[in-house]
């Protein structure tokens, strides 16, 4: 009879008991050989008590219990088994570069002849306001008496710019904290026509530039009439003019006003408004400045002008007949205030007897502090 199973014809396969007896006896040995017993240290004896001691240990030992050939066996194929060999180290990915050649010493150099002594550079300070260190002193220089009337009417651009040369040095940014590049714009009064190169410092254009040079005789006690840190304001406060400027170090009345003031078209008779809108109606091809129409030096108005000590007449009434710009950059054309100049009316050849009414108590000659040297 066939079974319908289809390992039913084939004969099962059992493992000999003697396998499962050589594992376990492996695995015995194995476990023998790794974790061998220990011996406790025993004290070191005598040569006699230690002979003693090993017969006694001899007798009372156990005979050996037989080991059955198939241990023996085990034990023996341990012992064949060659040890593993050890594995070479392995080798560097990169090469160790190799040791440098030693570098030869230099040969030795001749001493350099010695220098002739040079002599210390000038100081940048005058004397005057330098520590027993030579270092300047704040406090020197505060209380110099240059600072101080009388000494500063007397100063001279030279004294001054010992110790404020900076103000002469070209300091304009290249744009503004808002990012507005300078040659990108144009200022209001960089629109005259005497206005010539890119933007410049405050001081520079009152002193150095080409224009200034030419028709200014500015000096630096022409703004600045000294410092008083004791009298920049009154104590206590008072209504009168006292002759102080309320902190300021410059007295804008009496000096930027001159220049920077408002053109008062109002007291000019036959002027219908401001003069950057009527200026067509006087100017021409033959005659560029209309200022010199009413103002000309042949029996014109206002004729006796501009002699003063900061400023070069000639050179002034020269550049007028060539630009227009020349009189209205200084009468109103660079207007920084509301007000204009209280300008002195010097007596001119057929000057009228009877005083306009804006004009009565006006000087009739300039500050004597700028008087021309008389011939």
């Amino acid at each position: 009879m066939t079974s319908n199973h289809p390992k039913s014809d084939q004969p099962a396969k059992a493992i000999h008991p003697v396998a499962y007896f050589l594992g376990f006896f492996l695995v015995f040995g194995l476990v023998q050989l790794a974790f061998p017993a220990k011996k406790a240290d025993q004290p070191v004896k005598a040569p006699a008590q230690a002979a003693a001691t090993a017969e006694s240990a001899q007798a009372a030992r156990p005979a050996p219990t037989p080991v059955s050939p198939t241990a023996q066996l085990l034990l023996e194929a341990a012992r064949a088994v060659p040890p593993t060999p050890p594995k070479p180290d392995p080798q560097p990915l990169v090469a160790k570069a190799p040791a440098p050649a030693p570098v030869p010493a230099p040969a030795a150099q001749p001493a350099p002849a010695p220098e002739a002594a040079k002599a210390p550079p000038a100081p940048a300070f005058p004397k005057a306001v330098l520590s027993a260190s030579g270092e300047p002193d704040y406090g020197k220089a505060l209380w110099n008496p240059l600072h101080f009337k009388p000494a500063i009417d007397t100063a001279t651009n030279d004294q001054c710019l010992a110790c404020h040369q900076e103000v002469l040095e070209p300091s304009v940014r290249a744009a503004s904290p808002a990012g507005v590049k300078s040659a990108d714009t144009l200022a209001w009064y960089q629109t005259l026509d005497t206005y010539i190169g890119a933007q410049d410092s405050f001081h520079r254009r009152h002193l150095s530039t080409p224009m200034a040079e030419r028709l200014m005789n500015l000096q630096c006690n022409f703004c600045h009439q000294g410092s008083n840190p004791r009298e920049e304001a009154p104590v206590p406060p008072t209504a009168t003019n006292a002759g102080y400027t309320l902190r300021k170090q410059v007295n804008p009345e009496t000096t930027c006003l001159a220049c920077h003031g408002q053109f008062p078209w109002q007291n000019m008779e036959g002027l219908p408004g401001p003069w950057h809108e009527a200026r067509e109606s006087f100017e021409s091809a033959d005659a560029p400045n209309g200022c010199l129409s009413c103002h000309n030096p042949e029996g014109g108005f206002r004729t006796e002008r501009h002699k003063v000590s900061y400023l070069k007449a000639e050179a002034i009434e020269q550049a007028a007949t060539e630009n227009a710009d020349t009189c209205y950059g200084c009468h109103g054309g660079r207007a920084w205030y509301r007000i204009s100049f209280p300008y002195p009316r010097h007596p001119w050849p057929g000057m009228p007897e009877d005083t306009p009414d804006w004009a009565k108590g006006r000087p009739t000659s300039s500050d004597p502090r700028y008087a021309l040297p008389k011939n």
